[in-house]
């Protein structure tokens, strides 16, 4: 693996404070690219993305997310969802309630430490209430909304958080 893709997740921070500055095109491009390719169960893919541009929508969500109002000022917010009977036809209730999620999941940590890369400041938003998520963007059923993803030039740079201790977090199994 590259030193850069080492240092970009090692760099990623949750951003909530953002200029407004639209992204570029073509890194909005690669950003869409790069949730394709995130690995999930027997490659069903059972991931679905709305890229919300439009200000209004923006401030629907920012209030589904329990009035967290930077969702609305990212020039760029992700609304991630998953449509579990892409897991279930082939691993039944297991791909339904946990591999579905698995994979979204991973197609999320793409897009976040890709925008890091970028130079991005990005967020994982994952409390907000989802039949006002779902109201906003008119999401069918089959489709379950996980994460808001609010994305665009940060106006301040996070400091590190602290994480678990090693021993706290990992038993060596000889």
């Amino acid at each position: 693996m590259p030193k850069e893709t080492i240092d970009d997740i090692m760099q990623r921070r949750s951003c909530r404070h953002f200029t407004g500055e639209p992204l570029m095109p073509d890194d909005l491009n690669l950003l869409m690219d790069v949730v394709r390719w995130a690995p999930s169960a027997g490659n069903r893919q059972p991931w679905f993305f709305y890229v919300v541009l439009n200000d209004q929508i923006k401030h629907l969500l920012a209030e589904a997310a329990l009035g967290q109002g930077f969702v609305a000022q990212a020039p760029v917010v992700f609304v991630a969802c998953v449509e579990p009977e892409l897991s279930a036809t082939r691993y039944g209730d297991r791909g339904r309630t946990l591999y579905a999620i698995q994979d979204v999941s991973a197609a999320v940590e793409n897009l976040l430490i890709a925008a890091t890369g970028l130079g991005y400041g990005s967020c994982w938003v994952g409390a907000f209430n989802e039949d006002r998520a779902r109201a906003a963007l008119h999401i069918p059923g089959y489709r379950r909304p996980v994460a808001m993803i609010p994305i665009g030039r940060g106006t301040l740079s996070p400091e590190r958080t602290d994480r678990r201790p090693v021993d706290k977090v990992f038993e060596m199994v000889p």
